[in-house]
């Protein structure tokens, strides 16, 4: 059997068995041919490389430069990979499963205070070439920051999700699993205004007899919604725009700034681990370090001890 073929069949299990999203897909992918292409050039595949070449592929990489975290990510897939094709009945054994990993590199996610958040609130307001613009614009930042959805997430809301003033959203996020986060009263209000200003420019499209989105933050593209492409560029000016410097700002910069402020807040780990969506309270974990640093910071900038 060919490499092409091991991979489409895992990828085709992937998709079929665990609801892996395209995206997951096609990184997966993108791994697993890198690696193919290796061991095509020591004369091997995967149906003969042992433990031996897995490990060389991955001393390959680190001489290439790759971080932990992508060498992580590569023996993954292959780990994945081969467990698909013992379990198939492609391979009698499986040269990955007693590799150890390279681990990951420990860096606290990036986040942003309270007062860059409200500013890049204040600006999303005010940014558009029209009031409709405005009013979508704003909807994405408030909806963002009250639910610490993830991009893709947000913007293929479908429009029935925001229907009737929800108190509650459901989001459909990774692996189709569905989740209720509560809408904050600006959320609320934001999604109402933009809501009207939906509803109107469906009534002149109908009018036109062109069709309506489905979506709740429409695009013209193929996709039928707002990109993960262009939310980015937009949010990199309501930074710019906001006076908060734009390295600082991303969508997930958003998820991480409405964990750590909950949390901050007294909110419960666990609770936060239900909001985000994540599978494994360990990931979830990773903002109390955050909060430690702050406080931390806040400490020896403050602490009249502290300073020579």
């Amino acid at each position: 059997m060919s490499a092409r073929f091991w991979i489409a069949n895992f990828l085709e299990a992937m998709a079929a068995e665990r609801g892996a999203a395209a995206n997951t897909l096609a990184a997966y992918e993108r791994d697993l041919v890198h690696v193919q292409d290796w061991l095509g050039d020591q004369g091997l595949d995967f149906t003969d490389a042992q433990k031996a070449d897995v490990e060389s592929y991955l001393v390959h990489c680190d001489t290439q430069g790759l971080s932990r975290a992508t060498r992580a990510r590569r023996l993954s897939a292959i780990k994945q990979l081969y467990r698909f094709a013992f379990e198939e009945g492609m391979r009698a054994d499986n040269p990955a499963v007693q590799i150890a990993g390279p681990g990951r590199d420990k860096r606290l996610p990036k986040t942003l205070s309270i007062e860059e958040v409200d500013r890049l609130l204040q600006a999303a307001t005010r940014h558009g070439r029209t009031p409709a613009d405005q009013q979508r614009n704003a909807c994405l930042m408030q909806l963002l920051y009250a639910t610490g959805m993830r991009v893709t997430e947000l913007v293929s809301l479908p429009l029935v999700a925001a229907r009737g003033d929800p108190r509650m959203l459901l989001i459909r996020g990774k692996g189709g699993k569905e989740r209720m986060v509560p809408l904050s009263p600006p959320a609320r209000e934001a999604l109402a205004l933009w809501l009207a200003t939906r509803d109107d420019q469906d009534a002149a499209a109908r009018a036109q007899g062109k069709p309506v989105s489905a979506f709740l933050f429409p695009s013209r593209g193929k996709a039928g919604h707002l990109t993960r492409h262009a939310f980015y560029m937009l949010i990199k000016d309501f930074a710019v725009e906001g006076g908060v410097s734009p390295d600082k700002v991303t969508p997930h910069t958003l998820r991480h700034a409405f964990a750590t402020h909950l949390l901050a807040n007294g909110a419960d780990l666990r609770a936060i681990q239900t909001l985000l969506g994540h599978a494994d309270v360990a990931t979830t974990e990773i903002y109390t370090h955050v909060l430690e640093e702050r406080l931390k910071e806040l400490v020896l900038d403050h602490h009249p001890l502290a300073k020579d």
